[in-house]
């Protein structure tokens, strides 16, 4: 496999996921592949995760999920600053084409835990798009060989949805709002869903978060720290996180986008 990253650490635990998945799980396996800010180029060492998914032909059996779950625990042991920090999807590709999100669960590897049945929200028509767009096939064919056209109209209802579904419920949970990654990585997506939803196109948080500082300069200190904010950092902006996200429910209605 070519080096898919600048990251040779990475590069090698990649490496080790594809072999494995495709040792354990043979001819089950459609493709491997790797989303999120390593594909945009956008990838911060200091904060960001790992996206992945790999697309199977028929669901997990047991003994096939108790398998992959051990391939993740082992290659996070052996790569500790990683741990925690790298998500995984196992799609059956009868699912693949789905524009709203499955009612049939699946697989997911994040936080170091191994989820047999995931449900899959709205993140799930955003997520695939970017993938159709940037993502990177470690193995087997292009992201956009396996789906069908993803319409940007659809993706723009998903971000809305997900910001009334996801994010305002967190305006009232103290608790994940304390934490300061909670505090950056809801003003990022925050970003993003604003990017998405008014401009009618997906960006990375990255881009997104630049747009965002100079359309709305109101809140460029807010975004400039969740954008520095590094794991080991305390970012203290829970009260300005929720006006932020106020702010963003307003800006959404006025598109009339779900009417």
């Amino acid at each position: 496999m070519k080096d898919p990253t600048p990251y040779p650490a990475i590069n090698t635990m990649l490496t080790e996921w594809v072999e494995g998945a495709k040792r354990l799980l043979g001819k089950n396996i459609v493709g491997m592949y790797l989303s999120g800010s390593l594909a945009y180029g956008d990838f911060v060492p200091e904060r960001s995760d790992i996206d992945l998914e790999a697309v199977v032909r028929s669901p997990l059996t047991q003994e096939e999920l108790r398998s992959v779950e051990y391939l993740h625990r082992e290659i996070e042991r052996r790569c500790p600053r990683w741990a925690g920090r790298v998500e995984c999807s196992y799609v059956p590709l009868e699912l693949i084409g789905e524009l709203r999100p499955p009612a049939r669960p699946r697989p997911w590897w994040g936080f170091g835990t191994m989820y047999a049945e995931a449900p899959a929200g709205n993140e799930w028509i955003i997520n695939h798009y970017l993938l159709s767009q940037h993502g990177i096939a470690l193995d087997g064919p292009a992201f956009n060989e396996l789906i069908t056209r993803i319409e940007i109209r659809d993706v723009r209802q998903a971000s809305a949805r997900d910001l009334f579904q996801e994010w305002v419920p967190k305006i009232y949970d103290g608790a994940w709002l304390s934490n300061s990654h909670n505090q950056s990585y809801l003003v990022l997506n925050l970003c993003r869903i604003l990017h998405t939803v008014t401009q009618g196109e997906p960006r990375s948080k990255k881009i997104a978060a630049q747009w965002a500082k100079a359309a709305y300069p109101q809140w460029q200190n807010l975004i400039e720290e969740a954008e520095k904010w590094a794991y080991g950092d305390e970012m203290k902006r829970q009260a300005d996180a929720v006006a932020f996200l106020q702010f963003a429910v307003e800006r959404v209605n006025e598109t009339k986008l779900l009417l």
